[in-house]
């Protein structure tokens, strides 16, 4: 057997990834006979011994033994399908989405051990940046965290701090997990640290072999500025799962955070590894729970439901503007509010335009002192010099110029209507003006 730590697996699809070993199913080109019963009966034990909750793995026995004696496995020969089809059954009854059957006609290698086996999988790790894909700073000051995995703080600490500290001076911070499996719960201690101001009791981890409880706290100390009393978004996608959701989880209910996106995958019990030589069969069965010291109970086949559902793929621009639109409803600074607006509304033209009729499009066509306006394909492109942009409506005779966040073009019409003039309008304040030349 092998053993993983808590959430440290991250989604099994296809490729099982458990402490740092890949287990690829046997491809078999031909069915093999199966001894059905004998399958049932070697992983139905393994689960009523290992399983986090005894009663549940009783009912996950009686279901397949009630599905052999129904026929049901009858015309399945080929073992791959056969693990497939257990797999789903035993999670129909458990809806625990961390269990797992395979089929292999090797036993899985066991993670390699000793210095040279550490210096492979840190290794490993640094080529993903310890899963830190991405860092930016968007209009208005709000901080973009892109976590793909929760890498071990042992190596990946000191690349967390720095992203925590280089967003130590903006004004909102977005977490996106919404392509993140998983990973190790030091690493969620390590960065839940900085947003929360005392030591914070985040999550136990009950064990059923041991009987035995183990408390997740946060740090007492940070490298840095915490970063207290500002807004924070956590973006999910179905695919958001295991440690990612803890992570997710922990800041709804510690009301630290506004969760954005999807209804999460639903996976919060930790998983050991089994494999048995004599059927060629194995399982990942989940030895233990989470348990929130507010909720009294986890995320676990229900998933995490976000405080503002949208699609994944809206989650970022939605996260974005409400950051922007509460910075708005705060600040006291008229200057202030009137560059956050701005970049509200630049928001708003890129991902919620406004859709102007052709007759109206064309009427912008023409030349304005050295800029000149044109339509290609129901897109009108500014163009001053060399350079050309395509400009996004945000209002009737307002527009934002793509890829120059700080300029915007502002058409101007005599008393009959018509467009006499182009105005340049400048995030600072400045205003220059072009009359229409033809």
């Amino acid at each position: 057997m092998i053993k993983g730590k808590p959430f440290q697996c991250l989604a099994f699809l296809g490729i099982m990834m458990v402490s740092g070993a890949t287990i690829s199913p046997s491809i078999t080109t031909a069915k093999s006979r199966i001894d059905k019963a004998k399958v049932i009966e070697v992983i139905s034990k393994e689960f009523n011994d290992n399983y986090v909750f005894p009663e549940t793995a009783k009912k996950m026995e009686s279901a397949l033994k009630k599905n052999m004696e129904d026929g049901r496995y009858n015309t399945i020969d080929d073992p791959q399908v056969f693990a497939q089809k257990l797999k789903e059954d035993l999670i129909e009854v458990s809806k625990d989405k961390h269990i797992n059957v395979f089929y292999m006609e090797k036993e899985p290698n066991r993670p390699e051990q000793g210095p040279e086996a550490l210096a492979k999988e840190v290794a490993s790790m640094e080529a993903t940046n310890y899963d830190f894909k991405k860092l930016e700073i968007l209009n208005g000051n709000i901080g973009y965290i892109d976590l793909r995995g929760f890498q071990p703080a042992e190596f990946g600490g000191a690349t967390a701090i720095a992203a925590m500290n280089y967003m130590a001076n903006t004004r909102a911070l977005i977490f996106d997990l919404r392509n993140n499996g998983g990973g190790s719960p030091s690493m969620i201690q390590l960065l839940t640290s900085y947003l929360l101001k005392e030591p914070t009791h985040l999550n136990s981890f009950y064990v059923r072999k041991t009987d035995s409880y183990e408390q997740f706290w946060t740090p007492a100390h940070v490298e840095g500025k915490r970063y207290l009393d500002k807004e924070v978004y956590v973006l999910t996608s179905g695919g958001t799962f295991s440690a990612a959701e803890e992570f997710t989880y922990n800041l709804k209910n510690l009301k630290r955070a506004t969760i954005v996106g999807e209804t999460t995958g639903g996976g919060a019990h930790p998983v050991d590894l089994h494999y048995f030589k004599d059927i060629k069969f194995g399982a990942m069965i989940p030895y233990g729970r989470a348990i929130n010291p507010i909720t009294k109970t986890n995320w676990e086949g229900t998933g995490i439901e976000p405080d503002v559902k949208v699609s994944a793929e809206q989650a970022l621009s939605t996260a974005h503007g409400m950051a922007l639109q509460n910075l708005i409803k705060k600040t006291k600074d008229a200057d202030d509010k009137k560059r956050l607006t701005w970049s509200l509304e630049s928001l708003k033209a890129v991902h919620s335009p406004l859709t102007l009729n052709p007759e109206t499009l064309k009427s912008y066509v023409g030349s304005y002192g050295e800029r000149a306006i044109a339509l290609d394909k129901d897109q009108l492109i500014y163009s001053r010099g060399s350079r050309k942009n395509r400009l996004i409506p945000i209002d009737t005779d307002r527009f934002a110029v793509e890829g120059v966040d700080y300029f915007r073009l502002q058409f101007n019409r005599d008393g009959k209507g018509n467009l006499v003039s182009v105005s340049g309008l400048y995030d600072d304040g400045k205003v220059d003006k072009s009359e229409r030349s033809k």
